[in-house]
């Protein structure tokens, strides 16, 4: 069995991968999060790993006084995070971690020859061209976490990709699917945060209410598996059982399903290629019943619209796209800006700064600046 890193130990997929670690006895190396000391000292006392990091610098000495009767290794910020990424000991590291912070622990792994199982999609979407290519240069694989993306991989095995025609990318539509622009002008915080299918963290939950985690989703797919935004749609599948699907050239379409439980996806990344008994139900398909597929309402739900653009823009269009997104779901979340205005700033972000570099991550890095100050400027009093 393979030994494993976590990245964002404490969050929605870091507390189910050692769920599955706890289930199969998969050793852990190390684990990050990024302040909540008490869970983090709880998971390290339980999983023993040599090396915990806390990403915020402020709580490091709590964390390292709570463990010091331990004998693991405490770090801390965004150095101690890459550290524990490139450790010699451990086979795979898997990325939790929310948002563009993600994207520098990513490519320290890679450079360190680890697989990563990559649930951070900020790390693709905003920096698509240099972590494939890293990944290439050291040999390394890039596993997915997420659903989509997962049952795109499941459904690509033994076949030619040459023989794909089209992927299709699943979408629950989250709270609001169906509702009109007049009826989101009031939407709560509240409302956003309840998904009808998924448990996930806030950021996550507000992308899925936006339909932004399905544009930025394309746009890790176009990395993931080398295809072009026109070669991908999305279609909106309320009862998230059939988590992708894949066309080939024949006009044969494979799909994936399973019951909507994270572990599943997480699983097959962490013991890839290998499959295990998983701890969660069976699906049965005498009680799913009807399973439809819809259009999504584009004009509606902006942000889609916005990350699609940017995909077909490309260069540093993406970056832009996500980072603006972020910045603006942080405001929405902190009461500062209505549901509505977060596509509009996406939409303007990627209209206006389409014109940066993105050949390194110091281009990345600017980018990602110059995109939350531009949401931050223009949200203001929104």
């Amino acid at each position: 069995m393979k030994s494993i890193t976590i990245l964002g130990s404490t969050g929605s997929i870091g507390t189910q991968a050692l769920d599955i670690a706890r289930a199969h006895n998969i050793r852990i190396d190390a684990i990050a999060a990024n302040r909540n000391v008490e869970l983090l000292e709880q998971q390290a006392r339980e999983f023993s790993p040599k090396y915990v990091a806390i990403f915020d610098d402020g709580r490091y000495k709590e964390l390292k006084t709570s463990l010091a009767d331990t004998d693991i290794t405490v770090v801390a910020g965004m150095d101690g995070v890459c550290e524990i990424s490139t450790i010699d000991c451990t086979d795979i590291v898997l990325n939790s971690i929310v948002g563009m912070v993600g994207l520098e622990p990513t490519l320290a792994a890679i450079k360190a020859g680890k697989d990563i199982a990559l649930a951070n999609k900020e790390t693709l979407v905003a920096g698509g061209k240099i972590v494939t290519s890293a990944a290439k240069k050291h040999g390394v694989k890039i596993l997915p976490v997420d659903s989509e993306h997962s049952a795109i991989f499941q459904c690509l095995q033994g076949n030619n990709k040459s023989e794909v025609n089209k992927l299709i990318l699943t979408a629950s539509g989250g709270p609001f699917f169906g509702w009109t622009k007049k009826e989101l002008e009031d939407v709560t915080k509240e409302q956003a945060l309840q998904h009808p299918n998924w448990s996930m963290g806030a950021k996550i939950t507000i992308d899925s209410a936006t339909l932004m985690n399905k544009g930025l989703e394309l746009i890790e797919a176009m990395w993931l598996f080398d295809m072009e935004p026109e070669d991908i749609e999305i279609a909106v599948h309320r009862q998230s059982i059939v988590h992708s699907l894949v066309e080939y050239v024949d006009y044969s379409v494979i799909a994936q399903l399973g019951v909507p439980d994270m572990r599943i996806p997480i699983q097959y990344a962490l013991t890839y290629p290998n499959r295990i008994p998983c701890p969660t139900q069976r699906l049965n398909l005498f009680e799913c019943g009807n399973l439809t597929f819809e259009k999504p309402d584009y004009d509606t739900f902006i942000c889609l619209k916005a990350a699609i653009k940017a995909a077909k823009l490309g260069g540093i269009s993406s970056c832009v796209a996500n980072s603006a997104n972020e910045q603006a779901v942080e405001l929405f979340l902190n009461d500062e800006i209505t549901f509505l205005r977060i596509g509009e700033l996406v939409m303007g972000a990627v209209e206006e700064l389409n014109g940066l570099d993105s050949n390194s991550l110091d281009d990345i890095l600017t980018a990602d600046k110059i995109a939350r100050e531009y949401v931050i400027k223009h949200g203001q009093g929104a």
